[in-house]
């Protein structure tokens, strides 16, 4: 790991974080939530916010998949996800749903400003964002697919997105 130069959990606390909080919308699948913790730690994400059916650590499942980043990623339980974006509206964060809707704008063409607070919303992996939720957020996002399936895993999504905003965010 020292080669790697990798932080520790105490580093990984105290480092400057992506202004990027992760809210999860009803994630039915602890490896999902997993896999996005572990996601959240490599790109510094500043917090997730874990909504209604959304399972919390410590947790086994979560816990396969997350392989400790539970310990140093920080996290907030909602039992509305609308509850958490309106918290999240009063501190100045841009809401962003990652859906497929008619309005939405093609991940390419998001260009997100290096100052803003930006929160990105996950939705549940049949129903995709609660359409309530959908209704308060201030822009929707979404990764353009060319096969014949009509989505991806809510986890392989998040990977796409938070690495494309942690791209566009941090100066080279």
């Amino acid at each position: 790991m020292e080669e790697l130069d990798r932080l520790s959990v105490n580093e990984f606390r105290q480092a400057d974080k992506l202004k990027v909080v992760v809210v999860l919308d009803n994630i039915r699948s602890q490896h999902n939530i997993g896999s996005i913790f572990r996601t959240a730690d490599a790109f510094r994400i500043e917090c997730i916010h874990l909504c209604g059916i959304t399972a919390t650590p410590p947790n086994r499942e979560i816990q396969k998949t997350a392989l400790g980043a539970t310990e140093s990623v920080e996290w907030k339980y909602y039992e509305k996800t609308c509850n958490s974006i309106e918290e999240l509206k009063k501190e100045g964060y841009r809401i962003i749903a990652i859906e497929q809707a008619d309005e939405s704008i093609k991940i390419n063409d998001f260009n997100p400003c290096i100052s803003s607070k930006i929160a990105i919303v996950f939705g549940n992996e049949v129903f995709g964002v609660d359409d309530e939720v959908m209704q308060i957020c201030d822009e929707c996002i979404e990764i353009p697919q060319y096969g014949t399936k009509h989505s991806l895993n809510v986890s392989v999504t998040a990977g796409i997105v938070i690495w494309n905003i942690f791209n566009k965010l941090t100066v080279k």
